[in-house]
């Protein structure tokens, strides 16, 4: 991955001041060994009238890797290409961002004793990213780096330029122009190269908040896209979100009182503290499956898609569900659930309750018979469409228990996540996403081969143009007479007979 950083001069004030404040000689190329590769500083031009910086990182795709396992989001958006083969050593991203504040420490922080007066000045600089992934497209790279002064020419780059009908991709040809302190322009790049692509190469802990803070001094509280800034910064972590923007409310709050953070920090009672927080989706998602298990009276659950069993552990929590098993294809999320479920140092009569196995829903298994309730909760859109009739009649066809939840994602609602790009599913697993005429569609026809009856709960905020952002079908099978009238249709009324001629 690549950027120039680059400045114009004259004799007296010469371009190549640059290097001093970079603190890299132009003269001499320099190479700085990073946690993921090698970075190198060598300027392509060097005169007083103009001068480019260059910074080329070298990414070994074997230590991402090895470095990433388990931690954090691990550039996650492009780890469904494989792991060693992705776009990490081209494009710039959180470890650019981290090699820019490893290579160039002193320039982030405005110092420069050798120029302390061309530290503080505004140069015109010149800053090219040729490959930058942009989750939002150029328009949101605009809408972040125009209200900081810059001026922005973002150029979407073409998935291939021989085909043009395929599109641009979600990369774009980044050029910043503008008269800004180059400390300035360095903080603008650390925290906003990672928020574009969307993703960090290391687990996102509590002390990024005051790394956000530091490098968003003076521009990040009063810019217009704060809350998509800080929300991506921080991976989406809710309680570091909130408390990054509480502590930019302050910073905000101090300017206009022109006082100190700490005398207005003081003011505040953190006892009083009384806003309420918002309820998570995955939280009333559960919330609608309880709720709908406990109105069809079952004690007996199958938890089918179980993942890392947070619906299980909710279950455990009711003592009107005796038997909860809870089934998934993936041996690795099931060791995930025991660990949360403590399933080691469970009571015995609590363990007695509860049993977890490794299954597929696209085969029939007798050991699925026979219970009260089966719930698929965001489970349907992993599987490819033309395996959705072996798991249709897997649990409907075969298990058959009296009542079956299915949740999968609205795709209609999607246009209200702000920071989901058109087009996209929510998640890079999902094989598809059902607008609600086309869940129902599906659900009518199960429910017509199996004899069931099938209605529809709302989860979420209903929202009264694109709807709730899961919807729920909850199956009842039907009794006996009304599988019958199903069935057999009434036969027609014989005609009277007509009366004989007098």
């Amino acid at each position: 991955m690549f950027l120039t950083i680059g400045t114009t001069g004259t004799p007296d004030r010469p371009a190549t001041d640059l290097g001093f404040l970079l603190h890299k000689h132009p003269e001499s190329a320099q190479a700085f060994s990073t946690s993921y590769g090698t970075a190198h500083v060598l300027y392509p031009e060097a005169s007083a009238e103009r001068c480019t910086a260059a910074l080329l990182l070298e990414v070994d795709p074997v230590a991402l890797v090895r470095r990433g396992k388990g931690k954090g989001r691990g550039g996650a958006p492009d780890a469904a290409l494989a792991q060693y083969v992705n776009d990490r050593p081209y494009a710039a991203s959180s470890l650019l961002a981290v090699a820019l504040s490893s290579v160039f420490s002193s320039a982030l922080r405005g110092v420069c004793k050798a120029r302390p007066e061309r530290a503080e000045e505004a140069l015109p600089l010149r800053i090219e990213v040729p490959a930058l992934p942009a989750r939002g497209g150029p328009d949101l790279v605009r809408k972040l780096f125009e209200p900081l002064g810059w001026t922005v020419e973002a150029e979407s780059v073409p998935l291939d330029e021989r085909f043009p009908e395929w599109g641009a991709s979600r990369y774009v040809r980044l050029v910043l122009e503008g008269e800004l302190r180059l400390a300035q322009a360095l903080r603008h790049l650390y925290v906003l190269l990672p928020v574009l692509d969307d993703a960090k190469h290391y687990w996102v802990s509590a002390d990024e908040v005051d790394k956000l803070l530091r490098a968003g001094e003076g521009w990040l509280a009063d810019h217009p896209e704060q809350q998509l800034i800080t929300s991506r910064y921080l991976a989406r972590r809710w309680a570091l979100t909130r408390q990054a923007r509480e502590r930019l409310e302050l910073v905000r709050l101090a300017d206009a009182d022109d006082t100190d953070v700490e005398e207005i920090d003081n003011a505040v009672d953190e006892r009083s503290d009384t806003e309420e927080r918002p309820v998570p989706l995955a939280v009333r998602r559960r919330e609608a499956i309880l709720d709908a298990l406990r109105a069809s009276g079952a004690a007996r659950v199958l938890d089918l898609g179980c993942g890392q069993g947070q619906l299980v552990q909710e279950l455990l929590k009711d003592v009107r569900f005796t038997e909860i098993v809870g089934v998934d294809v993936s041996v690795r999320a099931l060791t995930v659930a025991a660990r949360r479920l403590k399933l080691d140092r469970m009571g015995g009569r609590q363990a007695a309750r509860v049993q977890l196995f490794q299954g597929s829903l696209a085969y029939t298994d007798k050991r699925l018979g026979g219970y009260d309730a089966a719930v698929l909760s965001e489970v349907v859109e992993h599987l490819d469409p033309p395996r959705l009739p072996a798991l249709e009649y897997a649990v409907f066809g075969s298990a058959r228990p009296r009542t079956v939840l299915v949740t999968t994602p609205n795709v209609e609602y999607n246009v209200r996540w702000e920071t989901l790009p058109a087009g996209h599913v929510r998640h890079g697993d999902h094989r598809f996403e059902w607008t609600r005429a086309e869940f129902c569609d599906w659900a009518e026809r199960v429910a017509g081969r199996h004899g069931y009856q099938v209605r529809y709960v709302p989860v979420g905020p209903d929202d009264p143009e694109v709807g709730p952002p899961t919807q729920m079908a909850v199956f009842t099978l039907a009794d006996r007479t009304t599988q019958e009238k199903q069935e057999k249709p009434e036969k027609p009324e014989k005609p009277e007979k007509e009366e004989k001629a007098a």
